[in-house]
C-alpha cells in the first residue's frame, strides 16, 4: 500500500503490546485445483473472516461478539480462524486496519500533497467523510465499536489520533494568530471531531457525513486563522460529491463481498460440498452416482439435498427425471455453481458432517 498523503489515517502497525496477526509460513504452491498458491487461498479465507467479523458485530454488537459469530458469519472453520489469528480481538483489530488502508489509499489518490496546510485538511475530511457516507458499517466499526475494544484496539485507535493531531498541529506554522496555539490544541480539536462523528454514527441515521465539512473545518480553522476564517469555511462549497463513488482501491473487504459462497442461505457442509465436486467432475451425473460418491446412503436424503441445490440455483437437472417421475436424473453444475464448487476448492475449508 503507498504511503498516505497528508491529511491522513493510514494502517498503523501494531505496537509492541498487542496480539500480533498470525501469518503462516508459506511456501510454493499446492495442489488446490487451479494452481492457486496457498499464499492466495489463505487471503481469501481471510477475507471472508473480516467480512463475517463486520457482520457479526453488527448483528451482536462488538462487546457479545465471539470467535464462533465471526466463523459461522464467514462460514470458515474454527481451524483456519485460529491459522489466520491468535483471538477474536486480533480479528476485529485487523478489520479495522483494512478499513484505514482503504481510507489511505483514497487519500493518496486524491492528490493532496504540496497543498496549503488548510486545503490539505480540508481535502481529507472531504474525502473521510465521502467514504462514512459510502460505506457507513464501516465507518460504525472504525468509529463507533471500535471505541468498545481491548488494548490492542485501544492502542490503534490511539494512533490514529496521534497522526490526526500532528497533521492538525501544522497549523501553527500557518499565521500570527497560532502563535499562542500548543500540541495540545491540535489532541483536543482530533477528540472534538471524533465525538461529533461518533454521536452522528452511532445513531445510524440518514444524516450525511459531508454535510459536517464546514462547521468541522470552521472549528479546526478558528484556533489557527481566526474567526473570519471559520466563517469562510462555514460558508465555502463543498467540493465534487465522491460519497456515490466506489472505491476504486483493492481490499480484503471488496475481494470477500465477491465471494459467492456469502450469497448462499445456508451452512456449506462437508457432504454439500462432496456433491458439488462429484458433479462438478461428473456432469450429467444421476442421484444415485452422487450419493455413492459423497458417502449419502439414504435415497431419500440425497433426493432432498439436490432439490435443495437446484432451489438455490447451484444445479438444473437435464435428465428425464426433471419432467416424469421414476425417470433418470442427470445434474450438472450452474454458472453460480461453478463459481460455489471453485471456491470451495480454493478453500477446502467446509464444515464437516456426520454422515
Amino acid at each position: 500500500m503507498a504511503r498516505c498523503v497528508r491529511p491522513g489515517l493510514g494502517s498503523p502497525s501494531p505496537g509492541r503490546s498487542g496480539a500480533r496477526e498470525r501469518r503462516p509460513a508459506i511456501a510454493g504452491r499446492t495442489a488446490e485445483r487451479g494452481g492457486l498458491p496457498r499464499e492466495q487461498v489463505l487471503e481469501i479465507q481471510r477475507s471472508r473472516l473480516l467480512v463475517g467479523a463486520l457482520a457479526a458485530v453488527q448483528e451482536q454488537g462488538y462487546a457479545a461478539v465471539m470467535v464462533g459469530n465471526i466463523t459461522r458469519q464467514a462460514k470458515v472453520s474454527r481451524r483456519t480462524f485460529y491459522e489466520l489469528f491468535e483471538n477474536r480481538e486480533a480479528c476485529l483489530a485487523a478489520l479495522v486496519k483494512e478499513i484505514l488502508a482503504v481510507i489511505e489509499a483514497e487519500l493518496a489518490q486524491a492528490n493532496l500533497e504540496g497543498l496549503a496546510w488548510r486545503e490539505q485538511v480540508r481535502g481529507g475530511l472531504w474525502v473521510v467523510l465521502s467514504f462514512f457516507d459510502r460505506e457507513p458499517e464501516l465507518a460504525r466499526m472504525l468509529v463507533v465499536e471500535s471505541s468498545r475494544g481491548g488494548a490492542q484496539m485501544q492502542e490503534l485507535r490511539e494512533q490514529v489520533h496521534a497522526r490526526l493531531a500532528r497533521i492538525f498541529d501544522e497549523g501553527r506554522r500557518v499565521g500570527s494568530r497560532s502563535v499562542d496555539c500548543s500540541p495540545l490544541t491540535a489532541e483536543g480539536l482530533v477528540g472534538a471531531a471524533f465525538g461529533i462523528l461518533y454521536t452522528r454514527l452511532a445513531r445510524a441515521g440518514q444524516e450525511k457525513m459531508t454535510g459536517l465539512l464546514g462547521e468541522l473545518m470552521g472549528m479546526i480553522v478558528l484556533s489557527y486563522r481566526g474567526p473570519a476564517a471559520a466563517r469562510a469555511e462555514r460558508t465555502r462549497s463543498s467540493p465534487r460529491d465522491l460519497a456515490s463513488e466506489r472505491p476504486t482501491a483493492s481490499s480484503a473487504l471488496a475481494l470477500a463481498e465477491r465471494d459467492p459462497l456469502r450469497a448462499l442461505p445456508m451452512r456449506v457442509t462437508y457432504r454439500t460440498a462432496r456433491v458439488l465436486e462429484c458433479i462438478q467432475g461428473r456432469s450429467g451425473a444421476s442421484n444415485r452416482d452422487i450419493a455413492d460418491e459423497a458417502g449419502v446412503k439414504d435415497p431419500g436424503q440425497i433426493s432432498r439435498l439436490l432439490a435443495r441445490l437446484e432451489r438455490l440455483g447451484l444445479l438444473e437437472n437435464t435428465g428425464e427425471g426433471a419432467h416424469t417421475k421414476g425417470e433418470a436424473n442427470a445434474w450438472r453444475l450452474t454458472p453460480l455453481g461453478q463459481q460455489v464448487a471453485q471456491r470451495l476448492w480454493m478453500s477446502r475449508d467446509y464444515e464437516s458432517e456426520a454422515a
